[in-house]
């Protein structure tokens, strides 16, 4: 396997060359944004969405990325092309940059932008096969008027305190919930259940964040005939639910069999998820942003 080279304010480097200034921003203060993206049989997947999305994000905190959009998304595709790759995960970093040891943006006076490209699996194949098991996390999902989810910022300590809780039982993802006991998402995932037969999940505003993968779900799930709703619910009716499944660009669609000790349903993936999950395959494999023509 060649060895991956990573973008760098310009340049391109040895994973192992590639690093940046101490002083930097994201490094001390989590003071910026970024975008998880996946390639598909070389086409990168949603490019426009995510690239907007990192713009908005990078709006809200006041952050000049310092390209435009479109230079942005060649930027990727190149950075693609010359790990020479055809199915890959890439993740978009933009830090405020290089500064002071104080916490004011002015500090810095050119942000800090840099492209991974490698591949990733966020869960053993059985998982996907055969369902995960979730608890409910105690940490809270940050509130919506403190650090809004829209914002895909670095500040991810709020969703690693709850994937350490699930670590410590044994578990790959948990459920969390806003400071009105709402479900809002998972750790690193959306959350979908089905009820009577509609598909649900939760509302933006209850802190979750607007994925990209969620969005293509509930786009193929409606134009399947599905009833699809934005709603809010509880852990409650997650117990009850008909069936529970994740997504998220590294997760894809997973599906939950266990929810805090309880078998969801008969315990096995369902029907409506196992043809979500087949048409967002064949989808993802079919869509996309030419890397190689």
């Amino acid at each position: 396997m060649a060895e991956r080279l990573i973008y760098i304010d310009g340049e391109y480097f040895p994973k192992e060359k590639a690093s940046v200034s101490v002083f930097d921003h994201g490094l001390l203060y989590g003071d910026g944004v970024f975008e998880g993206i996946r390639a598909y049989n070389g086409k990168i997947f949603k490019l426009e969405e995510h690239v907007e999305r990192l713009y908005f994000s990078a709006k809200c905190l006041m952050l000049d990325i310092g390209v435009s959009a479109q230079e942005m998304s060649n930027l990727i595709v190149e950075s693609v092309r010359r790990n020479e790759l055809h199915d890959a995960y890439i993740r978009v970093v933009v830090t405020r940059g290089k500064g002071d040891l104080g916490i004011d943006p002015r500090s810095c006076p050119k942000a800090t932008i840099i492209i991974i490209v490698d591949t990733i699996k966020l869960y053993p194949q059985e998982f996907y096969d055969n369902g995960l098991e979730v608890i409910t996390s105690s940490n809270r999902r940050n509130s919506v008027e403190a650090l809004n989810p829209k914002i895909k910022s670095l500040n991810y300590l709020n969703n690693i305190m709850a994937k350490m809780e699930g670590t410590r039982a044994g578990l790959h993802e948990v459920i969390m919930l806003n400071e009105n006991n709402y479900v809002a998402e998972c750790s690193a995932d959306n959350i979908f259940i089905v009820d009577k037969g509609i598909l649900k999940t939760p509302y933006i505003h209850l802190g979750a964040l607007e994925g990209i993968t969620r969005n293509t779900i509930m786009q193929i799930a409606k134009e399947s005939g599905l009833k699809v709703e934005e709603s809010t619910f509880t852990r409650f009716d997650i117990y009850g639910a008909e069936e529970v499944f994740l997504t998220g660009t590294a997760a894809e669609a997973v599906p939950v069999i266990k929810v805090d000790g309880r078998i969801v349903s008969d315990g096995k993936p369902g029907p409506i998820f196992k043809d979500l999950r087949d048409k967002y395959k064949e989808y993802i494999n079919s869509n996309g942003t030419s890397i190689y023509t």
